[in-house]
């Protein structure tokens, strides 16, 4: 029989997706077939549970590929899948971006790989976002950040992805000048940790200088995306952008993980609830109409339900629209994951509530849009975006990754429609 290309599984984040655009590209040209790549997630628990699952599926799918695992919990928990029966390679992130990895991977050299490769990831110094000029079929995602120095008390992602470390600026307008040619009409810059960008490179610039410079250097690119940031880092020059670049799109994506004080505290958070509120207030401030997404942890150890009604009403005094609600999951080896837990069911109660208020502050800012006009990126032939990220049903087929303007007239709760 032929052999066949290999297939991609990706779970988890957009830096992952385009890491698995790398991989993909990697693994074709060393000549690697009949396998199967599960670039896993390690951010919870039940993202580990859902690989391993994932992993089983396909083995069963493709009864004649090896699977090879890779990601961050391949990073973290090596062991968890080198004792599956269905794995025959176990592949650590820095590994996973280098050439070598699938050369010895190729056909030529089955049975003399080790089948686990996965160093210590915290003595990488470079990213590889050079490897490939993004990915996305109507906007592209560029990283230009990896890894974190921070150690909150939940998180186990510096320990798959390893110290921050930037991708140099003239590396990032290059590869977004060829994004361009390509006829791409927005960017979108990705990392673990976005605002630290910089601080590993010479004159420790700030991610606001990198996006000014962009914008610069590239006159022709309609729109500028920037993905999840961490408010209490935003520099001067991010917010003088915010306030004066038409093209940086209205939408900002929060890592605030909680309302409360004292949990915060307890999450080893670097801002206070106070700050939250006062980079909102300051950024509407400066451009009236921006919407914020946000992450927030429901049910982290020692949450009470006064505790959790803060992180409830931050929905509210943040003039949050679009929330990624996580139930707490403990990760082993984390500090919080030896703090008194909250009961399972408590969790998911708190969960729902916070989904909940985040539909409605969703359903607020949909029905603030219906009889406007609103400059929109098509991302399929009766799919787009506005500007602050909502999405908007065509009733006709239209060009796809163009960008165009039309009237807003109704929405269903969750979609605009024009």
């Amino acid at each position: 029989m032929d052999a066949k290309p290999p297939i991609f599984a990706t779970h988890g984040c957009r830096l992952n997706a385009y890491e698995s655009e790398a991989m993909s590209e990697l693994a074709q040209a060393a000549g690697l077939s009949d396998a199967v790549i599960v670039n896993t997630c390690a951010v919870t628990a039940e993202a580990v549970r859902k690989a391993r699952q994932d992993i089983r599926r396909l083995a069963r799918d493709n009864p004649r590929a090896r699977i090879i695992v890779t990601g961050c919990a391949a990073q973290t928990e090596p062991q968890t899948f080198a004792a599956m029966p269905e794995v025959a390679h176990v592949i650590g992130n820095s590994e996973k971006m280098q050439p070598a990895t699938w050369a010895a991977l190729a056909p030529d050299f089955v049975g003399r790989t080790e089948r686990v490769q996965v160093d210590d990831i915290m003595s990488v110094r470079e990213t590889a976002g050079h490897l490939i000029d993004g990915f996305g079929r109507h906007r592209a995602y560029v990283q230009v950040q990896n890894g974190c120095d921070h150690r909150c008390t939940f998180c186990i992602i510096p320990y798959g992805r390893g110290n921050s470390r930037s991708v140099p600026a003239g590396v990032v307008v290059e590869q977004i000048k060829r994004l361009r040619d390509r006829g791409f009409n927005e960017v979108v810059l990705t990392g673990v940790d976005l605002t630290s960008w910089g601080a590993d490179l010479p004159a420790r610039p700030r991610l606001g200088d990198l996006v000014l410079r962009i914008l610069r250097l590239v006159p022709d690119l309609p729109r500028l995306r920037i993905s999840s940031i961490d408010s209490i880092e935003v520099d001067e020059a991010l917010m003088q952008a915010i306030a004066t670049e038409p093209r940086l799109m209205p939408h900002l994506h929060l890592s605030l993980q909680h309302g409360d004080d004292l949990i915060l505290k307890r999450m080893k958070r670097r801002h206070l609830r106070d700050d939250a509120i006062r980079f909102t207030e300051e950024a509407r401030r400066l451009r009236p109409g921006i919407t914020f997404g946000a992450d927030i942890i429901a049910g982290f150890p020692t949450e009470t339900e006064a505790h959790f009604e803060n992180s409830l009403k931050l929905v509210e005094d943040c003039a949050l629209t679009w929330l990624h609600v996580f139930p707490y999951s403990a990760r082993p080896g984390t500090p919080a994951a030896r703090m008194p837990a909250v009961p399972g069911p408590a969790i998911k109660s708190r969960a729902a509530r916070l989904r909940a208020a985040g539909e409605a502050a969703a359903r607020r800012h949909l029905d603030s849009l219906v009889g406007t006009e609103q400059r929109l990126l098509t991302e399929g032939p009766r799919l787009a975006r506005t500007e602050s990220f909502a999405e908007v049903a065509f009733a006709s087929d239209q060009p796809e990754g163009t960008i165009l303007t039309a009237r807003l007239d109704s929405h269903d709760g969750k979609r605009l429609r024009a």
